[in-house]
């Protein structure tokens, strides 16, 4: 269900940075809007004047005395604390044992690349040293820091607040000088960091640089001027960010909806499924760019991607792209309607690779453990799915039980309960985890079957 956006004003002063620290344009006031979506995102994005220099504000911010990107010197014991509580000695005996290993009657095959990427691994670590670093002051996060309630659950156990929300929009005046506060792994809009800035706290960026690395290549598509086609979910934290640092841009989130952008550009002769200018904006009205124009704006056009998309998906949208333009323009003149640059997060492709591996071997089921808002571990979950595998996708190990009884949820979303999800007698389980899950957490949910695979061997004795 589409959700209205909510608006509010936001100034900005002439003053931002200190005098040689690098020029910047100064901005009118501009609206930050605040989306939401079924996966209850609301990382804001913002309609930038189109004088405003987004890489040069972001390249001063980085310099400034305010920002952090790097930690504060406790590396070593932050990852010795994190190790305690996130590693899982049933996880290390399967890499041990070539991936897979029995237990009783459970064998147990594990993805051979799985789990904690180093982005995020990065960015949980920088969140301990900033707690460490800041012991007494106020420290908050715009956004969950990775899509895991687990590692959520424990920054706010150390006391990191996420900014409230209400009616749509970040409550930032609840942050005050002094103030720490910490940008999460899928990086923040432009827009708050400009507030943020503003307000002189003292800013932790834990930004994955696979995150980065997208952001500079939409900059360069709006220096070229071309209008940036990202593959993504509108409303994810991820998404918002690279799109506030975009020129003209246009979100779609499967090669469907590519493929109704290519008919339009075309004139409908693609595939018929595109209908009128219309129809078009009101189809992509919470993902495109203020001012969009379907006729102006799809005419040169640059290829980006949310970092957690299907690597395969994002790579048939670049090629369906750029077919499009080489019938509409000419092969000869592509190049001046059409750039692509691998932007792809290489965690993700090496999960994806994994799990493609281990649905071709002879297994009964799938887990796949991983947060229920993470993008990432939908599309492991997806893939199974479609090899025709018993796959569940659950976030810890509490939906698993009473009994022999899970509750999960589909690719898509749907939440689904099914009883007697273990099949009677010796079983093999594929196991596979998102990269933000913690090894700890696969562990768990290992346990709980291992539990009842005993007691359905304890109820035959």
């Amino acid at each position: 269900m589409a959700v209205a956006l909510q608006f509010c004003r936001l100034c900005i002063r002439p003053d931002t940075f200190a005098p040689g620290s690098g020029s910047i344009r100064r901005r009118k006031p501009s609206s930050v809007r605040c989306s939401t979506g079924n996966d209850d995102t609301y990382s804001p994005s913002v309609t930038m004047d189109s004088d405003f220099d987004a890489k040069t504000f972001r390249k001063n911010l980085t310099r400034s005395d305010n920002y952090n990107r790097k930690g504060f010197g406790h590396k070593e014991e932050t990852l010795k604390l994190m190790n305690r509580e996130y590693t899982s000695d049933v996880l290390e005996t399967l890499k041990a044992n070539g991936y897979t290993y029995s237990w009783g009657d459970v064998t147990v095959k594990l993805a051979k690349a799985y789990g904690f990427c180093w982005g995020v691994e990065r960015a949980v670590q920088i969140a301990y040293e900033a707690r460490r670093q800041f012991p007494e002051e106020k420290l908050w996060i715009t956004n969950e820091i990775i899509h895991n309630p687990t590692v959520n659950k424990r920054l706010e156990e150390m006391d990191v607040k996420i900014i409230p929300v209400e009616d749509s929009k970040k409550q930032f005046d609840v942050v005050e000088k002094d103030d720490v506060v910490i940008l999460p792994a899928f990086g923040a809009g432009v827009d708050e960091m400009y507030v943020l800035n503003d307000k002189k706290v003292q800013i932790v960026d834990t930004t994955c640089p696979w995150v980065t690395k997208v952001w500079n290549m939409v900059e360069k598509h709006k220096k070229g001027e071309y209008t940036s086609i990202i593959h993504g979910k509108y409303n994810h934290e991820e998404t918002i960010a690279t799109a506030s640092f975009a020129g003209k841009y246009i979100i779609v989130k499967n090669m469907k909806e590519a493929n109704y952008v290519c008919d339009y550009i075309l004139g409908g002769e693609l595939d018929g499924s595109s209908s009128t200018k219309e129809d078009f904006m009101e189809k992509f009205k919470y993902a495109v760019s203020k001012g969009f124009d379907p006729d102006n704006d799809l005419i040169k056009l640059g290829i980006a991607n949310q970092t957690t998309m299907l690597k395969g998906e994002t790579e048939e949208i670049g090629k369906l792209i750029e077919r499009t333009m080489m019938r509409k323009y000419g092969v000869e003149n592509v190049n001046g309607h059409f750039i692509s640059f691998n932007t792809i997060c290489d965690a993700t492709q090496e999960r994806q690779d994994a799990i493609y591996e281990l649905v071709e071997e002879k297994i009964d089921l799938m887990l796949v453990v991983g947060g229920w808002n993470s993008s990432n571990t939908s599309h492991l979950q997806e893939i199974s799915e479609v090899r025709g595998i018993p796959s569940y996708w659950i976030d810890t190990e509490q939906r698993i039980g009473p009994g022999n009884k899970i509750a999960y949820k589909l690719h898509y979303g749907e939440l689904v309960e099914k009883e007697n999800f273990l099949p009677k007698g010796p079983i093999t389980i594929g196991v596979t985890s998102g990269a933000s899950t913690p090894d700890k957490v696969v562990e768990d949910v290992l346990v709980k079957v291992f539990d009842i695979k005993r007691e359905e061997l304890l109820q035959l004795a």
